[in-house]
C-alpha cells in the first residue's frame, strides 16, 4: 500500500505545470547567411534650458572665526537674492565649505601665519537662462565674489534621445541595404539590436572674473546649441 501511495503522490507532482517563475527555454534562430554587424549613430540637436552655475562667497580674516562670521553674513545676502529671484530651494545646493589658513613665506625662514580664508559655494540650478544673467549681477552686488559656470544642459532629453534613436536604426538600415547591394545580396533580417551609449556633452565650467562682471552693465549667457547622440550595434543577415 504504501509503494503504491508514494507512486500517486509521484504522478500528481507530475502533473502539476512549472510555476509561472520558471523560465523556458529560447530557442535561438542560427543565421545560415552571411553575418553583417553595423554600427550606427543618430543625432538631434537642442537649445539648452537650464544652466548650472557655482556661486559663493570668500572671505578672508585675521582669526578663523572671523572669517566664518563674515562668511556666513555675506552668504545670508546672496540666499535672499536667489529667494528674491524666484530661485526654487530644490534648485539650490551647498557644493563646497572650506576654512584654510594663509601662510607668508619668506625664504630661509619658518612660515608666518597671515590669517584665514573662508569659502562657501553654491550649485544654482537656473531654469530660466534669459535671467541667468541679471541674477549674476544681483549675485554679485549682494557680495558673491567666486562664480564659475555656466555648465548648460538640457531638462528632459529624453525626447531629443529618442529622436537619435530613431536615426541611428534608419542609419543602420540603409548601411546595411548598401553593402549588401554591394554584394550582390539582399538584408533577409535584423537579428539583434543593442545600444552602447547615449547622451550629449557637457561643456566645462568657464571661470568668470568678477571684478569685470562688476563692471559690467549686463551678464549675458548665450545657450547656443547641444547635439545628443545615440550609438547603437546592428546585427543583420544577408543572403
Amino acid at each position: 500500500m504504501k509503494q503504491i501511495f508514494l507512486a500517486a503522490l509521484l504522478l500528481g507532482a507530475a502533473a502539476v505545470p512549472a510555476s509561472a517563475g520558471a523560465q523556458a527555454p529560447v530557442s535561438v534562430q542560427a543565421i545560415s547567411g552571411t553575418r553583417l554587424e553595423i554600427s550606427a549613430t543618430g543625432e538631434a540637436t537642442r537649445v539648452p534650458d537650464v544652466a548650472i552655475i557655482t556661486a559663493g562667497v570668500v572671505t578672508r580674516a585675521a582669526s578663523a572665526h572671523a572669517a566664518l562670521a563674515q562668511n556666513a553674513a555675506r552668504m545670508e545676502r546672496v540666499r535672499a537674492a536667489l529667494t528674491r529671484a524666484g530661485i526654487a530651494d530644490r534648485d539650490i545646493q551647498t557644493s563646497n565649505i572650506s576654512l584654510n589658513p594663509e601662510y607668508r613665506y619668506i625664504q630661509d625662514q619658518a612660515p608666518q601665519l597671515t590669517g584665514y580664508s573662508a569659502s562657501n559655494q553654491l550649485s544654482v540650478r537656473f531654469r530660466d537662462i534669459a535671467k541667468s544673467g541679471d541674477i549674476l549681477d544681483a549675485l554679485v552686488a549682494e557680495g558673491a565674489n567666486s562664480i564659475s559656470g555656466p555648465n548648460l544642459t538640457i531638462d528632459k532629453p529624453e525626447e531629443a534621445l529618442d529622436e537619435a534613436r530613431t536615426k541611428a536604426v534608419g542609419v543602420g538600415r540603409a548601411r546595411a541595404e548598401l553593402y549588401a547591394r554591394a554584394l550582390g545580396m539582399r538584408v533577409v533580417r535584423l537579428v539583434s539590436v543593442s545600444e552602447s551609449g547615449g547622451g550629449y556633452p557637457v561643456p566645462p565650467p568657464m571661470p568668470v572674473m568678477m571684478e569685470a562682471r562688476a563692471q559690467a552693465s549686463s551678464t549675458k549667457i548665450d545657450p547656443g546649441e547641444q547635439k545628443l547622440s545615440v550609438s547603437l550595434g546592428m546585427v543583420f543577415e544577408l543572403r
